[in-house]
């Protein structure tokens, strides 16, 4: 097993408990048609923030693997209602971690930086950073975007100096990130949340634009808005513009995890405060209307998407459920509900497909141990559930990227 360097003291990654993992079943065929995963990446967000890398098998099942350190340190927001440390939603985010080819990008919301690290393609596990992490304007970094085309990377912060700032990447690293294209939200650092913070930032499938999901807050009669920022093509180099499109889609409001439908113009966003909506995006104008809205009887807080190429769906979290729900890419209904009580965890936050798996983050509450469960997205059911030890990740972690 290697250890990426710089590695942690106590990088004891033999933390996988399998006692259960496979009491499910074991998936007795992989579609040939379906490009499985081989590594599955997240971050611990502790005081010594690190990557945690897990190697996957051709049955799509995870592994023990690397843990290598960020260069920085982690951070979580506060709870409105409780005024503690927010967990196991930290950094009220998705996309805290993002691929683009063979590197992996992810942020530290303590240091205000984002890290840049090289991916062995033989030993995907095995992390190199490239250079040192590159310091943000803004503060509490705490999403990330990655585009290969463009050869850019673009952040967003939440605290007190909230906004999305930008920098070129090579081989040889990242450039210096650009001037802090502001988002009035009046927070602290750390923010106060979940509401009124910056949830992701993604590029459009087409990657001529640069998207942003930002809640607003009901309680406070604030609106959350879907932001646009052309990406434009200047003497070579692509370039983010400073003003945004903004739109607030109608019965939207905690506008949180999102992505791109293919071969349209659509997106899939969930709202923690009925479930999720696909929203349609003009091309000239850049607006985003409501094409359609689901909502999911009994969620707490739907926060996290993924989409499934597998099922052709979306797959859904809930911080307060341990639960996975598959939703229609055309209407948002409902298509399924896969409960996983029987694991043990207490909810699931991010979440990432690949081949014909989705992988989900549990983070634990500090007393149960997080864990990631992998879901066989056609038959509807758990394959594994790999638990973490606390001593090495717990209700902090965040953040899921798979490498196809």
């Amino acid at each position: 097993m290697y250890w990426g360097p710089p590695m942690l003291a106590s990088c004891l990654l033999g933390l996988v408990s399998v006692a259960a993992s496979r009491a499910c079943g074991t998936p007795d065929r992989i579609s040939g048609k379906m490009q499985s995963g081989r590594a599955a990446y997240f971050i611990t967000n502790d005081q010594a923030n690190a990557v945690v890398a897990l190697p996957i098998g051709s049955d799509g099942h995870l592994s023990e693997g690397t843990i290598t350190s960020t260069g920085g340190s982690g951070m979580s927001s506060v709870n409105s209602r409780t005024n503690q440390p927010a967990a196991p939603d930290g950094l009220v985010s998705q996309s805290a971690v993002t691929l683009a080819g063979n590197y992996l990008f992810t942020i530290n919301a303590g240091s205000n930086t984002v890290a840049m690290f090289k991916i062995d393609p033989a030993s995907p596990t095995k992390l190199t950073m490239i250079g040192q992490p590159a310091t943000v304007p803004g503060e509490f970094p705490n999403t990330v975007a990655a585009s290969e085309r463009n050869h850019l990377i673009c952040v967003g912060t939440t605290g007190a100096k909230a906004g999305i700032s930008c920098a070129s990447f090579s081989d040889s690293g990242m450039g210096p990130m650009d001037s802090l294209r502001t988002i009035a939200l009046n927070q602290t650092t750390p923010p106060v949340g979940p509401t009124n913070t910056i949830s992701q930032v993604f590029f459009s499938d087409d990657q001529k634009s640069l998207y942003a999901t930002v809640k607003g807050d009901p309680v406070k009669n604030n609106t959350g808005f879907f932001a646009s920022y052309q990406v434009d093509q200047m003497s070579g180099h692509a370039a983010v513009a400073e003003q945004p499109q903004r739109s607030s889609p109608a019965g939207t409001a905690v506008l949180f995890g999102s992505f791109n439908i293919p071969e349209s113009n659509n997106v899939f966003v969930t709202d923690a405060s009925f479930g999720a909506a696909v929203l349609s995006v003009d091309q000239r104008s850049k607006i985003a209307i409501v094409k359609a809205k689901g909502a999911i009887d009994g969620q707490k807080a739907t926060c996290w998407g993924t989409f499934s190429k597998a099922s052709n769906s979306a797959f859904v979290t809930d911080v307060g459920l341990n639960r996975v729900v598959e939703m229609s890419l055309t209407d948002a209904s409902v298509k399924s509900i896969i409960e996983l009580s029987s694991n043990g965890d207490q909810g699931l936050i991010d979440l990432t497909a690949a081949g014909n798996f989705v992988y989900a983050l549990a983070p634990g509450n500090g007393t149960a141990s997080a864990a990631v469960t992998v879901i066989d997205a056609v038959q509807k059911k758990q394959i594994q559930h790999l638990q973490l030890h606390n001593t090495v990740v717990g209700k902090s972690a965040q953040g899921m990227a798979i490498l196809i």
